[in-house]
């Protein structure tokens, strides 16, 4: 079926993120003594879609000092990306040369006002598509399939009309729980996880494009 719609992750796909997301939850483990490292980050967040902070209720600490850390860890990264945030090479030249071909839309577990907060320097890009999905937007994040459930819900389209563009295992997951092809673009934290559901494995955004006008004819 001709591909009408794709729907992009926005962190590691978009913009240059994922780090700083990392270096903001590592600072904070940190203060009360848990080594966090980018092996646990991978496996925690971006393979299962789990709370870092997971880490301080195995260490006995309760749910209401937890949230204090995780208060912490939003206000640090909100900082980090304040000083400003890199968009991914290639990113604007493909979204160009898709527009108009296909609707465009974001599906990101990320908070509304970190998104707000990262996209505040990125110019015309969220011009190019026609709806945002944020955390706030639906009830389960990635792994589960909601996420991408919406968006369909968004487009009106089947699944079978929409390619989803993901960087992390978590996010692969999601796309193929909603019955949706997943092309995914590894980044320097996500390469060599498991992407073997993926209907194709990609170097750079660029190749998106060709990809399209080969699957639509």
């Amino acid at each position: 079926m001709t591909i009408r719609a794709i729907f992009w992750d926005n962190d590691g796909v978009l913009v240059d993120t994922e780090k700083l997301y990392f270096q903001s939850t590592r600072e904070i483990l940190r203060q009360i003594g848990i080594p966090f490292s980018e092996a646990l980050f991978r496996q925690i967040s971006l393979a299962e879609g789990r709370s870092s902070f997971e880490l301080a209720a195995e260490r006995g600490y309760s749910s209401e000092a937890i949230e204090r850390l995780v208060e912490a860890r939003n206000r640090r990264y909100t900082e980090l990306l304040q000083a400003g945030v890199s968009i991914i090479d290639g990113v604007e030249e493909t979204l160009a040369a898709l527009k108009g071909r296909v609707t465009m839309g974001i599906v990101t577990s990320c908070r509304r006002g970190h998104f707000e907060a990262i996209h505040q320097g990125t110019g015309t890009l969220l011009s190019h598509f026609a709806f945002i999905l944020a955390r706030e937007d639906y009830g389960l994040s990635k792994p589960d399939p909601e996420p991408y459930r919406t968006a369909l819900g968004k487009v009106g389209l089947p699944a079978e009309a929409c390619l989803v563009v993901e960087d992390s295992p978590r996010g692969l997951k999601s796309a193929v729980a909603a019955g949706i092809r997943c092309v995914v673009i590894p980044n320097a934290l996500t390469a060599g996880s498991d992407f073997s559901a993926a209907w194709r494995v990609l170097a750079s955004c660029r190749e998106i494009p060709e990809l399209i006008g080969q699957a639509n004819g």
